[in-house]
């Protein structure tokens, strides 16, 4: 889950903040601290932007190690190794 804190730092990357216990504690004199619904907005951009890239989190858990890559290299089995990648893209596949 996306937090406060990330939303502030990519609303105001230089921005001198803290958040404690949910609250923000706004250190800067330069910057204008983000409203409410500003860091609500940005945590809800941020968490969808994280939910849509899912499909890749699944698939490197079950690609093919670097181990597995190597010998399919060394052992001329490129074909069975793209299968074995297919399989994993078929089954998660990229959000359209």
């Amino acid at each position: 889950m996306t937090d406060k804190f990330k939303a502030i730092k990519a609303l105001c990357p230089e921005a001198k903040f803290g958040v404690k216990n949910d609250e923000v504690v706004w250190d800067d004199k330069k910057i204008k601290q983000p409203t409410e619904k500003e860091i609500n907005d940005k945590i809800a951009e941020l968490q969808a932007d994280y939910d849509a890239l899912q499909y890749q989190r699944d698939r490197l858990i079950e690609y093919p190690s670097i181990q597995e890559c190597i010998h399919a290299i060394l052992d001329d089995d490129l074909t069975s190794l793209q299968a074995k990648r297919k399989l994993v893209k078929d089954k998660y596949p990229k959000p359209k």
